[in-house]
């Protein structure tokens, strides 16, 4: 049967999931995981809530799925072995720096792949899996038919997310709220610009271009089921307990008496919270119906929540299977157990029975009043007692003998596996480049690979595979003067598009390409079974030391530094591959599957970049990327040339010019610049985040 995994947002909301049905609930301790802005737990009250789960057989997954400084390394791992004492059931992460650590210093908890690893096709699960990953939360943007042909390959289990929120841009590859408001995603501190208005072309119709409706995929459970699918998931760790439990409850319903649901309850999920409704576009493959915000009419009174509270709070209704026993003999204490559907055994004594001078105790009286469980976390499915004749025993002796019973259940089943807890390993070491960096510059299109361009004489140039593919002239003009061609992969890659990805390298591999940037983990496989090397793009998200130490035991040429860093922490950072940093162009904000363009014009013109505008008149290029997916870019362009000095000093391979909507005038004239010819400089620069980071 399909697990069913609750969010857990706050104590009160691990009651809601719990006593609703949820088979697992997870939830974020500290300040490591993806909703930073719940109210997530305090460590007294994680201890209780795992507890309690515990007990009631309801398993229980950490989230520790943001990316993580060198500098917070210790204290990550030292909450991670805290959660694996207190008996978690997972870990989930997102972080390949992490992941490593956690493998080495709490080897015995499973550790699953966040979604914000961005698995969306075989290889990465199979990647995950190599990592020592047990389970895989799939990207939300894969049909039902890519998810089902992942899962039946698999290596390991796959969970995916069944309802909730939906975010326009691939989980783990959205910069847009660290970029415009310096509130990572990845850290946890997500802002929504994705809810926030804006206007494509002028238009003003659809003023929250980038909004989707939730998900609900509460009809297609069967199907899920009989693909396989290890676990469903219902997102809303920052929604209110009372949602959690109502939610839950429908959910937990229909899975367990495998039938769909009734009309009432599609209300009921509506009217515990919808934008507009709900959506199956990613999971059907259909996008065109996908796009809502939340209205005043999607809004219900609070007299919902006050009756969902009502089923819950101070109820038990999860609860465990337990058979009683007990034996009665004269000048002896009562002697009673219970033992519990883990095989667990408690053993619980009372008073001397006394002789009975009106009616005497039976072996099925006892066995009744023993199994009268109502309030406790068990139900009696048996009860067995020996009763020697003529004795007596109060009702409130036998009320106590259970007790007595519950409460040392409560604590067995309350105690945790021991784990081992083994030493952190330490900082990895590398060597910062002592040269001056190679330069490197990324076209976006064969416009940009000009003569003039070629003639500034890169060290290397980053093609996207397809351009590369299709103008191969243009390439050897480059190579000829010396740089090296990288293919560069799409940073989302389906399964169905691995085919035409793996023959276009394979074809430039037999015309002298060897070198490929992936920018995910399921693209590697692709890359090295076409022959190619593997070069580590910012996709990947390397944002301390051991992940540096990852991609080097990995086997990749290099790895770019995260731009969500400081160029004091890269600096820092152990070089254990050639690291190289974006140091101009227009940052991407996010990656859709979706087409923003013709959702909010009408029609499909993004051969040609359109223009996204907020509220404060910045304008977001809009362009196509590969199979019809969206990339928005910032804004503003990052501009380092005049910090050339500071670029060099903290120990970089290479610094990569990155140019997206430029003319092929504007790329010679910036390439010039960062080669000292020139005074070059755009109109309105950032400097990223290099100099004021993220949170």
């Amino acid at each position: 049967m399909l697990e069913l995994l609750s969010p857990a947002g706050s104590p009160e909301a691990v009651v809601a999931a719990v006593q609703n049905g949820a088979d697992a609930v997870y939830m974020g301790l500290g300040i490591f995981n993806a909703r930073r802005g719940a109210k997530n737990f305090s460590d007294e009250e994680f201890e209780k809530a795992v507890r309690y789960c515990r007990i009631r057989d309801c398993k229980v997954y950490v989230t520790m799925n943001t990316l993580v400084g060198d500098r917070e390394m210790e204290q990550a791992v030292e909450l991670a072995r805290r959660v694996s004492d207190l008996g978690a059931d997972a870990i989930l992460v997102q972080d390949l720096g992490l992941l490593s650590v956690l493998r080495k210093a709490v080897p015995d908890i499973p550790l699953h792949a966040s979604t914000q690893m961005s698995i969306h096709n075989l290889a990465g699960v199979e990647a995950a899996a190599e990592m020592g990953l047990t389970r895989a939360v799939l990207a939300r943007e894969l049909s039902f038919e890519q998810i089902k042909f992942i899962t039946k390959h698999s290596p390991i289990e796959t969970e995916i997310f069944v309802h909730g929120a939906l975010c326009f841009c691939h989980s783990g590859q959205c910069y847009m709220s660290s970029l415009i408001g310096r509130r990572s995603g990845n850290r946890g501190m997500c802002a929504q610009p994705c809810r926030m208005e804006y206007t494509m072309g002028g238009r003003l119709e659809d003023s929250h271009p980038l909004s989707l409706k939730d998900n609900c995929l509460v009809d297609r459970l069967r199907e899920i089921e009989d693909a396989g699918v290890a676990c469903v998931k219902i997102e809303g760790r920052m929604k209110r307990p009372e949602y959690t439990g109502i939610v839950t409850g429908i959910y937990s319903k229909i899975i367990k008496e495998r039938r769909e649901p009734t009309e009432e309850e599609l209300k009921a999920l509506a009217d515990a919270f919808s934008r507009q409704g709900f959506t199956q576009g990613y999971f059907n493959g259909d996008k065109a119906d996908m796009f809502g915000v939340r209205a005043e009419t999607d809004k219900v009174g609070e007299k919902m929540f006050a009756d969902a509270r009502k089923e819950y709070i101070g109820k038990e209704e999860r609860r465990v299977p337990v058979k009683f026993y007990a034996v009665v003999n004269a000048g002896e204490a009562v002697k009673a157990a219970a033992i519990d559907n883990r095989g667990n055994k408690v053993v619980a004594f009372g008073a001397e029975p006394q002789k009975a001078i009106r009616q005497a105790i039976n072996s099925e009286v006892l066995s009744d009043r023993l199994g009268k469980t109502g309030g406790t976390p068990y139900y009696c499915v048996d009860a067995q007692s020996r009763v020697q004749s003529g004795l007596y025993l109060s009702a409130s002796e036998i009320n106590e003998l259970r007790r007595k019973l519950v409460t040392a259940l409560n604590e067995r089943r309350a105690i945790p596996q021991p784990r081992r807890s083994l030493p952190m390993p330490q900082l990895p070491s590398g060597q910062s480049a002592v040269t001056d960096p190679v330069m490197i510059y990324q076209v976006r299109t064969a416009e940009q690979l000009t003569e003039e361009l070629a003639d500034t004489r890169p060290d290397y140039i980053y093609i996207p595979v397809k351009v590369m593919h299709d103008n191969f002239d243009l390439v050897r003009m480059f190579k000829e003067r010396g740089a090296v061609p990288v293919a560069v992969l799409p940073r989302v890659i389906t399964d169905s598009e691995t085919k035409d990805i793996f023959v276009m390298l394979r074809s430039l591999f037999d015309l002298g390409i060897n070198e490929a940037l992936v920018g995910n983990l399921g693209h590697v496989i692709i890359a090295r079974k076409a022959g190619m090397k593997t070069r580590a793009d910012f996709g990947m998200n390397v944002f301390n030391s051991y992940s540096m130490d990852m991609i080097q035991k990995m086997g990749f040429l290099s790895a770019t530094a995260s731009f969500e860093l400081r160029l004091a922490q890269v600096r820092d950072m152990a070089k254990c591959v050639p690291t190289e940093l974006i140091a101009y162009g227009r940052l991407p904000l996010m990656v859709s599957d979706q087409c923003v363009i013709s959702h909010s014009l009408g029609a499909c013109n993004c051969q040609s970049p359109a223009q996204l505008s907020d509220r404060m008149g910045s304008t977001f290029p809009v362009v196509r990327e590969y199979e019809h997916r969206n990339v928005i870019y910032n804004s503003r362009k990052l501009f380092m040339a005049d910090k050339n000095d500071e670029l060099c000093g903290v120990g970089l391979w290479g610094i990569r010019l990155m140019f997206t909507t430029e003319g092929a005038r504007e790329c010679v004239q910036v390439a010039k610049r960062y080669k000292g010819e020139g005074d070059y400089q755009p109109n309105d620069l950032t400097r990223g985040l290099y100099y004021r980071g993220v949170d």
